[in-house]
């Protein structure tokens, strides 16, 4: 497969490697500093707090070419509209997978919208310097999976072909036939949370404020119930229908968590803030439908 891989942060520096490891042709797009830690080093990982450093010598790119098989996308929210435009008149599919919830539409109107494909990943980690600290496969890791699949919900061949060859370069993936659901969902929960990690100045202080932790809850359950379409997954009802004590004593845990603190939630980058504020942006116009803008959605703390 030729490839090329749109944005060099951790899930995209991580998908790269794994995709060239795997004998694909891949090219990474990178800019600025990263641009050139790339040309010099390569993508250097290693699992978490290792001393060991691999160093894997994929491509890299400033500008897509042309003529890719397949072009995923791993950046920030509010960096898609300038994606948009430098993909517009390069030929190949394009996987989206990043946090979304304004649907397939805006993305087909400018790069066409028999290109479009949705997903989410699911590799983490941090960057400490120009090195990826991944986590170590587990459980959890092993049962949940990158998501992908047509906007419209169809089973498709290219979208069996792309979760094929994902796995193929040992990359757990699954085809979604409501991908489309599932970003609103959880941009849904997402939003609330990472407006209460920002307030409190980061996941452990926020666990360590009950009181805040379950005005959090509040505002989740509210988006949730507000959604125009079915939870996806189904596993999200719970957090409308459980016991609130239960679920804040949960998510207190979960705050806590070394999944927690070494994922995005910790960062307290500008990027970081400018992709929140769009999410929120997309979920209050999704949740107001034809009224979008009247305020009616429960997105903020504030």
């Amino acid at each position: 497969m030729k490839l090329l891989v749109y944005g060099a942060g951790v899930t995209g520096s991580l998908f790269a490697a794994r995709m060239h490891e795997a004998g694909h042709d891949v090219s990474l797009l990178a800019r600025g500093e990263r641009l050139a830690d790339l040309r010099r080093h390569g993508v250097r990982r290693a699992v978490e707090d290792s001393p060991d450093v691999e160093r894997i010598p994929v491509p890299v790119v400033e500008h897509p070419a042309g003529g890719y098989d397949l072009i995923t996308v791993f950046t920030r929210a509010h960096q898609v509209d300038e994606v948009l435009k430098s993909l517009a008149d390069v030929d190949g599919d394009v996987l989206f997978l990043l946090n979304w919830a304004a649907g397939a539409e805006p993305l087909g109107a400018v790069i066409g919208h028999e290109r479009v494909l949705l997903g989410f990943p699911t590799d983490g980690g941090t960057m400490d310097g120009d090195v990826v600290r991944y986590r170590a496969a587990g459980p959890l890791t092993r049962l949940v999976a990158t998501s992908i699949g047509e906007p419209d919900g169809r089973s498709t061949p290219r979208v069996d072909r792309i979760v094929r060859t994902f796995r193929g370069a040992g990359i757990n993936a699954k085809a979604e036939p409501r991908m489309d659901a599932w970003l609103k969902t959880h941009a849904a929960f997402e939003v609330p949370l990472g407006q209460a990690v920002e307030a409190a100045g980061g996941p452990v202080a926020l666990a360590g404020d009950p009181a805040a932790v379950r005005a959090m809850l509040h505002l989740m359950r509210r988006n949730l119930a507000a959604l125009p379409m079915p939870l996806v997954p189904r596993g999200f009802v719970a957090l409308r229908t459980l016991p609130a004590g239960l679920l804040v004593a949960v998510l207190r845990r979960f705050l806590r968590s070394r999944t927690a603190v070494q994922s995005g939630l910790s960062s307290t980058s500008p990027a970081a803030a400018a992709e929140l504020e769009r999410l929120a942006e997309q979920l209050r116009a999704l949740i107001a439908g034809p009224q979008a803008g009247s305020g009616q959605a429960s997105t903020t703390s504030t």
